[in-house]
């Protein structure tokens, strides 16, 4: 069969590539190939199990988008790029031929090989397919102690989730805080502190060594020689790039094992291009390589894919990934854009920080109102805006959305120091103490001196 652009992959990346190709290339051909039918929301899976109850309430609605756009759909698996040929051959025997690829492979959970019983049942990792998850969360209904082990933001939610919904959690952390390499550790202490309240056990600054038991998982042994008994394990240790069919096509691939890409996220074949958690990222501050996996930077790459398939569109380049982050547990949210202050400093950057605390509403009388806190990390001799962290209520995902924003645009102090802003009682902080901007003002005190 032949098409103009064959995409691998319906995930975020999938969809949206081949939504917005149609819509700048409506003459061409656009088939998606997936798996299965059902494609799971990747930040909502650890909501299955606890907040939405079933993965039925967490399907990405692809199918109803690829449909509305005219896109073709077949549910199969590509086993084999031949570049030469420009032709795919799928599990089912069939041929698929193109003019242009993109590769929207995704990525798929760590397995430690030196973590020794990964084999045993009630081991469970956390991936993006609907049949497994269902099959985990049906498996866990008759377990009471669970040990999650990775507390980056799968690991925290999950723990969190499954915590509500009456399960006594563990969560282990080798590094000192939970969320380590995403916060800084003043950010990091207010997420444990409401995750202990919760009732969620966090240790931290301790490995697991080993998973105990005979035929099924009966605990976890700790490097300090404890044993925790539990009659489940969750791996949380993040994900790596699913790659193989990138690597049997001899794509190139960078030291990170990600493939390599250009600023339109083409990789060493100029038909062939690679997008979402399977692509090669720059961080956008450093331009060094940076192993991120967000729906939302994949969702960037996806529109840049889509829109340079066929010609190059100059102003359109995918600049470099922001590494936006954000989470929430219960009504507290917290998120992160750009660089930490300590990943700042390992990178060489002089820098000053700003920080200020207030209230996301105004009065603080008002329902719902949380604290909020926001901390500002500025290169000392230019003023410019490099990361920024927030804490509060469920609107710090939106506050760190604008910081993202103000990184993208290079923004200094200055200029942020005197943006106008909009506010509401019920929306926002007060204008006179927005938490951002007295931030911004402790920051511009420290970088005048």
């Amino acid at each position: 069969m032949k098409t103009d652009v064959v995409v691998i992959g319906s995930s975020a990346a999938g969809m949206v590539v081949a939504a917005t190709g149609k819509r700048v290339h409506p003459e061409k051909d656009f088939t998606v190939v997936t798996k299965q039918p059902k494609t799971m929301i990747p930040c909502g899976i650890p909501y299955i199990f606890g907040s939405v109850e079933t993965s039925n309430n967490n399907i990405l609605p692809a199918e109803k988008v690829f449909e509305q756009a005219g896109i073709k759909v077949i549910h199969d698996v590509i086993t084999k790029i031949d570049r030469k040929n420009k032709t795919c051959e799928l599990k089912s025997g069939d041929k698929l031929e193109y003019d242009k690829l993109v590769i929207a492979t995704g990525s798929t959970p760590h397995k430690p090989t030196w973590l020794k019983g990964l084999e045993k049942n009630n081991v469970f990792f956390v991936p993006k397919d609907k049949i497994y998850l269902d099959d985990m969360q049906d498996q866990l209904k008759d377990c009471k102690d669970i040990v999650t082990i990775g507390a980056g933001f799968i690991g925290v939610e999950m723990s969190d989730e499954l915590n509500k919904n009456g399960k006594n959690v563990t969560l282990i952390e080798k590094m000192p805080n939970i969320l380590g390499l995403a916060f800084d550790k003043e950010i990091s202490e207010k997420v444990e502190k409401i995750l202990k309240e919760r009732g969620v056990n966090l240790l931290t600054g301790i490995s697991v060594k080993e998973i105990v038991g005979s035929e099924s998982a009966e605990g976890v042994l700790l490097d300090n020689g404890d044993i925790l008994k539990a009659d489940a394990i969750i791996i949380s240790m993040g994900y790596r790039p699913d790659v193989k069919l990138a690597k049997k096509a001899d794509i190139p691939l960078n030291d990170q094992g990600f493939i390599r890409v250009d600023e339109y996220m083409r990789t060493s074949d100029p038909d062939i291009f690679a997008i979402g958690d399977c692509a090669e990222k720059r961080d956008f501050v450093t331009r060094k390589p940076n192993p991120v996996m967000l729906a939302s930077t994949a969702c960037a790459e996806a529109r840049t894919a889509g829109m340079n398939l066929f010609k190059l569109s100059v102003i359109k380049t995918f600049s470099g990934t922001i590494s936006i982050f954000s989470t929430a547990i219960g009504n507290s949210g917290f998120g992160v854009a750009g660089l930490t202050e300590s990943q700042a400093i390992a990178e060489g950057f002089e820098i000053v920080t700003g920080y200020a605390e207030g209230i996301d509403r105004h009065p603080g009388s008002l329902a719902d109102s949380h604290q909020q806190c926001v901390k500002l990390i500025v290169g000392k001799e230019s003023g410019v805006i490099l990361g920024g962290e927030a804490c509060g209520g469920l609107s710090t995902g939106e506050l760190v959305n604008m910081i993202g924003i103000v990184i993208q645009n290079r923004m200094n102090i200055n200029s942020l120091f005197t943006a106008q802003i909009g506010t509401h009682p019920l929306l926002t902080a007060s204008p006179a103490g927005y938490p951002l901007l007295k931030a911004v003002e402790n920051a511009l005190i420290k970088w005048r001196k």
